[in-house]
């Protein structure tokens, strides 16, 4: 399937896939590594720790789908709903 490889988008090749996702991760490590080297003025206590936006984030990213996973729950429907 030579024909293939040309009429795929770029995003849906591997080898494009692979280089975003490692060229993310270095540049998210770097905006990290950079809290070395700007000083931090916290407003409250804990904001001044190193690397606290970035973990920040994350909590705050995973209680995001974890909510929406309990909304999912909480507003499924059957396969047939419509289908009565």
């Amino acid at each position: 399937m030579n024909g293939d490889k040309e009429t795929r988008h770029w995003l849906t090749r591997p080898r494009a896939i692979r280089r975003l996702s490692i060229g993310g991760g270095v540049i998210l490590a770097g905006l990290v590594l950079a809290d070395f080297f700007v000083p931090a003025y916290s407003s409250f206590g804990v904001d001044g720790t190193f690397g606290f936006y970035a973990w920040y984030g994350l909590i705050g990213c995973m209680a995001m789908v974890l909510v929406a996973k309990g909304l999912g729950l909480l507003l499924n429907r059957r396969d047939d709903y419509y289908d009565d």
